[in-house]
């Protein structure tokens, strides 16, 4: 009988410390797995915060664009005798034009050739003048000079094009103007062509100016 209670005794301090361990290997498991969402939860914030960043980023506003068109038709090399020597600089000729009745020439030096253009559309900038265009060509036929050039300019049908070349045809097409018929006489240097394009350009006059000063109504000056 003793033995048999003995026998019992053990069974059940097998079971207490079964159950004992159980029990524990219950607890590590639930404390391990409360832990795991708490790390795998990290990465996910890092993960949300560079998608924001990203997005952030992608929703930048672009700045839009200037109307304004700039063309650099000359940079040439000059050189200036000093008492130390040569000084070298770089001229640049620009044509600033917004292609709705608008053009200017700037003209500057500098000692890097970066400078020496920022600082011609500048001055082009600085310098526009109104061109008055009748539909897409000029009012009546006009030669400019500058110099030794001289440029002449006369009207054009519609699909004829700008008939030009060199430094003209920078100042027509950058002032709006589609259809001309253009001739370069004299100095085929491009500041002074570009000069006298501009000075024939400035001496345009409007239908409606020309009535004015003859007192005449629009319908009586075309009739």
């Amino acid at each position: 009988m003793e033995n048999n209670e003995e026998l019992k005794v053990e069974e059940v301090q097998a079971v207490e410390t079964e159950t004992a361990e159980a029990s524990a290997t219950e607890e590590t498991t639930t404390a391990q797995a409360d832990e795991a969402p708490a790390e795998e939860a990290k990465p996910a914030r890092g993960r949300r915060a560079r998608g924001a960043r990203r997005q952030k980023i992608g929703t930048t506003e672009e700045k839009p664009q200037s109307e304004w068109t700039e063309n650099v038709v000359q940079i040439s090399r000059v050189t200036k005798v000093v008492k130390g020597g040569k000084k070298l600089s770089f001229r640049a000729i620009v044509i600033v034009g917004n292609k709705k009745g608008q053009v200017g020439i700037g003209c500057a030096k500098a000692s890097e050739v970066i400078i020496a253009i920022q600082k011609a559309i500048a001055d082009g900038r600085k310098n526009v003048i109104n061109v008055p265009i009748f539909k897409t060509t000029i009012p009546h036929p006009i030669t400019g000079k500058s110099g030794a050039g001289a440029v002449m300019l006369r009207p054009a049908s519609q699909g004829t094009g700008i008939i030009a070349g060199g430094a003209v045809r920078s100042v027509l097409e950058l002032a709006g103007i589609e259809n001309i018929l253009a001739k370069s006489l004299g100095s085929k240097a491009p500041l002074n062509a570009a000069y006298a394009t501009l000075e024939a350009l400035k001496s345009l006059s409007t239908f409606k100016d020309v009535a004015s000063k003859r007192g005449l109504t629009m319908a009586e000056f075309l009739n």
